[in-house]
């Protein structure tokens, strides 16, 4: 079933208005008739079973059938502080984080990051890189649109970090697999945790020294260096695997 986000202003008692390009997508990419069914959510947890009414001019009207309760969202909150890449890279890194259940990407400018971005630039792509997450959490069947952050320097990154339960810095220099299985296996339902990736070239060492003495955990991801929009998605990857299997126990 298709699914589709829209502000929660659009929902107003059993009615739901559906604006912007989305409505031509329904009307003349997928052709959908009134009395299709589709999914509609607000962005923020909360979806909906409706049914097209009819078509107004930059408007799609729908009713809404029920509210769903299926949960597509991880039982923990991950946000990725990713070192900014070069190219069209983050827009892939974002959409596969999104695929994977993290809430929040946190885009970070650190020393080695290659990419110069102004404010007006920054701003620019930063709501380019949202519409990106908003794609990938309809495509994905998320029941929230993960945020993608302002741009961030180093330092105000690690700092962020202080609220989150759990800090995992992956670092090419980390040696053996159990201090990554132990920050893993601290990431239960209900907890917050946060995975900082470095840009190509990785974190100097500096860096690393101050966001270890700031609590986060410095882990190896095996014995090969992955490139910067692989290591994310691949420890994303990890914990979603981790969370899932823990809630299906869990609610057995």
């Amino acid at each position: 079933m298709y699914h589709f986000f829209v502000p929660g202003e659009e929902i107003a008692g059993s009615e739901i208005r559906i604006t912007g390009p989305d409505v031509n997508h329904i009307r003349n990419v997928l052709r959908m008739k009134p009395g299709e069914r589709l999914c509609v959510g607000d962005g923020a947890g909360r979806e909906y079973l409706c049914a097209i009414r009819g078509f107004a001019p930059g408007e799609v009207l729908t009713e809404i059938l029920s509210q769903e309760t299926a949960d597509t969202e991880l039982p923990a909150t991950l946000i990725l502080f990713q070192g900014l890449p070069k190219g069209d890279k983050m827009e892939l890194i974002i959409q596969k984080a999104v695929e994977l259940g993290a809430a929040g990407i946190v885009p970070v400018v650190t020393r080695r990051t290659i990419v110069k971005l102004d404010a007006k630039k920054a701003q620019d792509r930063v709501r380019r890189w949202n519409a990106v997450a908003q794609s990938a959490a309809k495509q994905s069947g998320r029941q929230s649109v993960p945020a993608v952050f302002p741009v961030t320097e180093f330092q105000e990154a690690v700092r962020r970090g202080v609220e989150l339960d759990v800090k995992i810095l992956p670092y090419e220099n980390a040696r053996g697999m159990e201090a990554t299985r132990e920050a893993v296996e601290c990431i239960r339902p209900g907890t917050s945790a946060g995975i900082f990736i470095g840009p190509e070239g990785g974190f100097e060492d500096d860096e690393v020294r101050m966001a270890l003495e700031a609590g986060w955990t410095s882990v190896s991801l095996g014995s090969r260096i992955l490139r910067t929009e692989t290591a994310g998605p691949a420890l994303l990857s990890i914990l979603m695997y981790h969370l899932e299997t823990t809630r299906a126990r869990q609610e057995k």
